[in-house]
């Protein structure tokens, strides 16, 4: 079998969710690894883990370039995922721009093999639940006004135009990762974090793909080992309606499913009010977006075949991710005391406190 033994590695991002744990998978095999992080960043993710760190941005040639330099494969992990920006121009300098810097630099420095982490949004969303996606889909996302889904669109445009003009990149499209370290968290971790904390009143329609985050960093390595350069691969696993997700979160903690059902109409108003707030007072992320709940009248759904039959991916039960994503939670005290023993007297099989 081939193998990443003693190839020489970067990942950018190295200190984040998905990062964090290419970096672990890559170290597994007897990689070589650096990592590109951002000064002052969260590297909990690291902690005792033989990495070189470098410090640097994206938008920083010189950095990036220094980076880069020596290495054999190049794992480009590092983005911008949110849903909200001060400046929306922040996902285009950081996700279109960061990418080709970042690509261009490796190009140059002659790297073998190059992996961008793209995203599923980036492939397709459809109106039928029935629908299911493949990488063969046409793109059709820009009106959800999403700048996060807009950006890594057009980062995949620069990525195989690259690929088209000879830079050896393959490129990965993982749906919404799920599993422990997600530490900021990332929209799909704060999704999970919410209703541990009791703050979804009910539930909208639509539906997304969700992954466990190990299985993610695994398809990273064998897209660098057998991944076809100028090819994409969705990185995905079970498709659940955000209602029975949330009854997955119930019935993996023991809490509560909320059970109302929220009309369009009155999601897509409190999310202006949300929005609106967060623009013009809080400058923090509001909890919802007027593009999150366009997104819920889209099923994003799709199929993993291409990975499995020409990468051999395999993935786990998502109860697991959900499962280990929680514990990373309690021990981070993310949880208030009174919900974290009822999850915890549900695991021991005990009447709550």
């Amino acid at each position: 079998m081939i193998t990443l033994r003693g190839v020489k590695a970067l990942v950018t991002g190295a200190n984040g969710f998905v990062g964090g744990h290419v970096v672990r998978a890559l170290l597994a095999e007897g990689a070589e690894v650096r990592g590109l992080v951002r000064a002052g960043g969260d590297r909990s993710n690291l902690d005792g883990l033989d990495v070189d760190l470098h410090e640097g941005d994206l938008a920083d040639d010189a950095a990036v370039r220094r980076a880069v330099a020596d290495r054999t494969h190049v794992f480009h992990c590092a983005a911008l995922y949110a849903f909200w920006a001060r400046d929306p121009q922040v996902f285009y300098d950081t996700n279109v721009e960061g990418t080709r810097r970042v690509l261009r630099a490796a190009a140059d420095a002659g790297v073998e093999r190059i992996v961008y982490t793209s995203t599923h949004a980036a492939v397709h969303g459809t109106f039928d639940r029935g629908g299911r996606a493949d990488e063969s889909s046409e793109f059709n996302l820009w009106e959800l006004g999403d700048h996060y889904i807009r950006a890594k669109r057009l980062a995949e445009q620069e990525v195989h135009e690259l690929a088209a003009a000879g830079v050896p990149v393959v490129t990965v499209n993982p749906s919404g990762p799920l599993g422990p370290g997600d530490y900021k968290p990332t929209p799909t971790g704060q999704l999970l974090l919410e209703f541990l904390r009791g703050h979804l009143p009910g539930y909208t329609g639509g539906g997304i793909n969700f992954v466990d985050v190990r299985d993610v960093a695994a398809g990273h390595l064998l897209a660098a080992r057998k991944g076809r350069v100028g090819e994409r691969y969705l990185l995905t696993n079970r498709d659940l309606t955000l209602r029975d997700l949330l009854r997955l979160f119930a019935d993996v903690t023991g809490l509560p499913a909320p059970w109302l059902r929220i009309p369009y109409p009155a999601s897509w108003l409190g999310a202006q009010v949300l929005q609106g707030w967060s623009n013009l007072v809080t400058k923090r992320p509001p909890l919802l977006t007027v593009p999150n709940i366009r997104a819920t009248r889209r099923y994003f759904y799709f199929t993993n075949h291409k990975a499995v039959e020409e990468l051999g991916w395999t993935t786990r039960p998502l109860n697991a991710a959900v499962r280990d994503a929680v514990e990373y939670f309690l021990r981070r005290g993310l949880v208030q005391d009174r919900r974290r023993r009822r999850i915890e007297a549900f695991w021991a099989g005990s009447a709550p406190p």
